[in-house]
């Protein structure tokens, strides 16, 4: 506090020294910033709570929060024991007013972080409890104000974390690996996501200001997250976050792995602004190793330049206020185009070589928030906030696809909430409308027939007898991307919190929401002809003129390609956080969540669908190991399901009085949904389809049986009329899939322990050792249902294993049946150090060492299964999605020439690569191997190092506010080639070596410069 501050706090009364006051006020700021930086907490989805107790001769009658930035206050009363609880404030920073017998006492300020659960206790007794001379301002020590954490794994992520560590794309969730078992993984196409644990991204939810951003059409777990180079909020409007990897409590829904909460910003009575551009381009770059090396030697164009602003202040002072802010991208990408299976370029005929190598996509955003609060009176509090989402430009991945394949995106997303906070004396009321409306459509700018180069025969550089290797190397052509897909509607939210029995804080909520899910696929509308061309009858070495599989989409007269869905959904919890002693803390939850989906639900299978896996038509699944009928919906047999119910429990021990140390631990229940985008599947192909015809030319590595879907090859198939003729040929059916989804399908769930000890070893420096162990069932999986004449899957020996694709119904194509099975674990040690900062001791360091033993019955993110029979029969074998051993290390300084320095280290073992092996012979059998590919020569599988640099200019006769930004960040400092190609043939000499020179979404040592002006 300032000394004029201070003297506002005047009394005469007085029980300690100013110069006690004096030596101890650097404890209070650092204390205070020291849990507000990095408490974590679990009380609330985003708002904070406060409770303790009071001890005063007389008695204290009540306590005032008040936000010394907007003037929000909140008061409640002191119960006959002396305790007191707010059970719901809003971020931000605070000093409390307690009413005792001699007057009013005023703290020192404090924070209070997103969903912290503090504890803050007075005893008036005590010689310490007030400052100095002439004061009655209480000091508010690192020691006094604890945070009750329960059995969570997460960490806080500061506003000053996400202003000054380095990072390259304004991402804010880019800080959220951080926390324990949380990868922000950037992708070789540029897209960036979440991941938990051993699970997929789309298992992952976000919840700004308490309403969860889930995506429910797409898979990647929150909308803005999917296909994408963008962020799905702006930056600038993140006040802070919090991330929770597992055993959050009862409040959250629709995720099963990580959890992240976090709150938007918000204006306050004084009017604050600022202004910022960030820019680099392929001048500020290294050369990546395939513009460096590859047959085409020389950079890319690329563009980096982002730009926003924001301003805040008072509508009506300590009353209204409001905040708005808005972030540009434009962006020009560089992508690489390398060949499959690590193939040299120089394996292709010259007229194809042209194709790999640098080339760019373009990518443009633009992000709209804006908020405002109303405070009419100490017991209420009205908000209401919007964002708004558009992205354009040209999308290309990097691997094997060509430019040509190239489509656009339109992506817009509008989400709008409403907030009413009622406050009473011992409880609280929080009731939340939403709207959302989604929408993301990419289509393909190039309309031409695309071909897809495959290699299928004796491994290129290590042939060996009865060794087949399989991949895809090359695609041309148009792309096959086109659809329409998104979400839209309205939800409700209440949340009730009472506090009126002693010890406890109880809450209860329910949500409904009723939205509407809408796809429009249109996938392969441009024709694919795959070719292997390892097979040359003619002679030659690289066949492009025989090709063995034709794909095209083709409408049916089955109904309309549009998919519409009115959902509702339905959720609710109880919560009670019981304070058992003043040692032992109980948080024990439960949550039941419900959702129907009516196109899914009251879907009925046409007539020539079921007729087609008739034993009549198709008499192949009369000894199968399923029973299609477990599949075949007339619109009465499927049910929603009703067993989402979701225990909770967690507790923390304090094993001293001041709770420097505290034992933790929890085991949770968490249900996730399945995706619309699988469900709408089903649906669509019988409307709009994929139509996949084989060709009989004698590949011993492509057989199929003759029938209406597979024919003798002949060039008239090349043309629009050929592939009518097909069609015409193949029947009614047309030759187009068919899907079934089990009739009993369940959720996604995962179950969660956790157990550790955490340490506050000093006011700013804090320690946690824990281990958590997670397990993931019911993931939703598409497998093949097609069988041979007899019933069996594989042929018999001593034929290789191969799966019965040519063994379709006649007249249609694949057989392809959805449920549940897919599984993964993930057992976790973990050590984290974190060191905050604060302006007396304005540095901090953050590290955490994750070691984890993940396993999946299922390469990691797939969901098409189609090797074996069923789920299974996949054998559980090392996650190909999880590094075992990874560091992650930040930190940042203030130097004396008004420079701040930060930093962030990766350092990771190599991925594991998991392969299928067929092998010949007598016996033959079908195999998945799990292995740790090798490190990239001396140092780990993974490492990068960024730094920022920025430089405040204080423009104080603007005012004490204003100053000018000057900043430099340095991605990748040490250009580490973070190599993403790995040799996966187990035949091969060079088998888990480094076998390419792409980097993926691993950026060269880049340099991008920053301005900004704040007031």
């Amino acid at each position: 506090m300032t000394s004029q501050r201070k003297n506002q706090f005047h009394n005469p009364r007085r029980s300690r020294a100013r110069t006690l006051a004096a030596a101890l006020a650097w404890s209070s700021a650092a204390g205070a910033l020291a849990i507000g930086v990095a408490a974590p907490a679990h009380a609330q989805v985003s708002n904070a709570s406060l409770r303790g107790t009071v001890k005063a001769e007389g008695g204290v009658s009540q306590v005032t929060a008040i936000n010394v930035n907007t003037g929000f206050q909140r008061t409640v009363t002191v119960a006959a024991n002396g305790s007191y609880n707010f059970a719901s404030l809003p971020v931000g920073t605070y000093r409390l007013e307690l009413t005792t017998p001699n007057g009013v006492r005023r703290t020192d300020e404090f924070r209070l972080n997103v969903a912290q659960d503090a504890v803050l206790d007075f005893d008036f007794s005590e010689p310490d409890i007030a400052s100095g001379e002439g004061d009655d301002a209480i000091i508010v020590t690192g020691s006094r104000l604890r945070t009750m954490e329960g059995g969570e794994v997460g960490l806080n992520i500061s506003q000053r974390q996400i202003e000054t560590l380095p990072q390259n794309n304004r991402n804010f969730l880019a800080f959220a690996d951080l926390a324990p078992g949380v990868q922000f993984v950037t992708g070789s196409n540029g897209n960036s996501r979440l991941q938990g644990g051993a699970q997929d991204s789309r298992s992952v939810n976000i919840f700004i200001d308490g309403i969860g951003q889930k995506d429910y059409v797409l898979k990647n777990g929150i909308t803005g997250q999917d296909s994408t180079q963008g962020n799905p909020f702006p930056q600038l409007a993140i006040g802070e976050y919090r991330v929770i990897s597992s055993n959050y409590k009862a409040e959250f829904d629709q995720v099963s792995s990580v959890a992240i909460t976090a709150v938007t910003r918000s204006g306050t009575n004084e009017f604050h602004g600022e202004a910022f551009i960030d820019y680099t381009d392929q001048s500020m770059r290294a050369a990546t190793p395939l513009e460096k090396f590859g047959a085409n030697p020389g950079k890319v164009k690329t563009k980096d330049f982002q730009f926003g602003g924001a301003l805040g202040g008072p509508i009506i002072k300590d009353m209204m206020h409001f905040f708005v802010t808005y972030e540009g991208k434009r962006q020009e990408i560089p992508r690489e185009i390398t060949p499959g299976l690590s193939l040299p370029i120089s394996f292709f005929p010259s007229e194809y070589q042209g194709n790999f190598g640098p080339t760019n996509s373009t990518f443009n955003e633009d992000l709209f928030f804006g908020k405002i609060d109303f405070s009419p009176s100490n017991s209420d509090l009205f908000e209401v906030s919007g964002k708004y989402r558009k992205e354009s430009g040209e999308f290309l991945s990097n691997g094997i696809n060509a430019r040509s394949t190239i489509s656009s995106q339109d992506v817009q997303e509008l989400r709008l909430t409403g907030r009413w906070e009622h406050t009473a004396d011992t409880w609280i009321n929080d009731f939340k409308l939403t709207y959302e409306d989604v929408k993301w459509a990419p289509t393909p700018l190039e309309f031409s027939d695309g071909s897809l180069f495959a290699y299928a025969g004796p491994s290129p550089d290590n042939p060996q007898p009865g060794v087949i290797v399989r991949g895809d190397i090359l695609r041309i052509g148009g792309g096959s991307n086109y659809q329409d897909k998104g979400q839209k509607g309205w939800g409700i939210q209440n949340d009730f919190t009472y506090t009126g029995l002693e010890g406890h804080t109880i809450k209860a909520g329910i949500k409904s929401k009723w939205v509407e899910l809408n796809s429009l696929q249109l996938n392969s509308l441009n024709p694919v002809y795959t070719y292997n061309v390892a097979f040359n009858p003619n002679g030659g070495t690289f066949n492009d003129t025989l090709p063995y599989r034709l794909q095209f989409g083709a409408q049916t007269g089955n109904g309309d390609p549009i998919v519409q869905s009115k959902n509702w959904q339905f959720g609710i919890y109880l919560q009670d956080d019981w304070e058992v002693t003043d040692r032992l803390t109980l948080n024990l939850g439960v949550r039941w969540d419900y959702e129907r989906t009516p196109a899914f639900l009251n879907f009925v299978h046409p007539d020539d669908a079921v007729n087609a896996v008739s034993p009549a038509n198709y008499p192949n699944l009369i000894n199968a190991d399923y029973d299609i009928n477990d599949y075949i919906s007339t619109g009465s047999e499927r049910k929603a399901f009703k067993g989402a119910w979701q225990p909770r429990i967690g507790f923390s021990y304090e094993l001293d009085d001041d709770a420097r140390f505290v034992v933790f631990g929890g085991y949770g229940r968490s249900y996730d949904r399945n995706q619309f985008d699988f469900l709408q599947q089903e649906i669509s192909v019988g409307s709009f389809t994929t139509r996949t015809f084989n060709f009989n030319t004698g590949d011993p590595n492509n057989t199929c049986a003759p029938g209406p879907t597979c024919v003798t090859w002949d060039p008239i198939y090349l043309t629009p009329e050929g592939r009518a003729q097909l069609l015409a040929q193949a029947g009614p059916g047309g030759g187009r899939e068919l899907r079934f989804i089990d009739n009993k399908l369940k959720v996604p769930y995962s179950d969660q322990f956790s157990l550790g000890v955490r340490g506050r070893l000093t006011p700013l420096f804090e320690v946690e050792v824990g281990y958590s162990h997670i397990e993931s069932k019911d993931g939703f999986a598409y497998l093949l249902g097609n069988r041979r004449p007899d019933g069996t899957f594989f042929p018999p020996a001593p034929a290789a294993p191969n799966s019965p694709f040519g063994f379709a119904p006649p007249g249609f194509g694949s057989i392809i049946i959805g449920t549940n099975g897919l599984e993964t674990s993930a057992d976790s040690g973990y050590l984290k150090l974190n060191k905050n900062y604060t302006v007396a001791s304005p540095w901090s360091l953050g590290v955490t060492y994750t070691y984890t033993e993940a396993e999946e019955n299922r390469q990691f993110g797939e969901v098409f299964s189609l090797d074996y029979p069923s789920l299974e029969d996949y054998p559980v074998v090392r996650s190909s999605g999880v590094r075992k051993h990874r560091i992650v290390a930040s930190g940042s300084v203030d130097l004396p020439i008004g420079v701040t320095l930060s930093g962030k280290f990766q350092m990771m073992s190599p991925p594991y690569l998991k392969t299928f092996v067929n092998t010949g012979g007598a016996n033959p059998s079908r195999d998945v191997i799990s292995n740790q590919a090798e490190s990239n020569g001396d140092r780990w599988g993974f490492r990068q190092m960024d730094i920022a640099i920025t430089k405040y200019i204080p423009f104080k006769f603007l005012s004490d506010e204003a100053r000018l930004r000057l900043r430099v960040d340095i991605i990748n400092l040490f250009n580490d080639r973070n190599y993403v190609d790995y040799n996966n043939n187990p035949a091969s000499p060079e088998y888990l070596s480094i076998s390419g020179i792409g980097v993926g979404g691993n950026p060269p040592r880049t340099i991008k410069v920053s301005a900004g002006f704040q007031f």
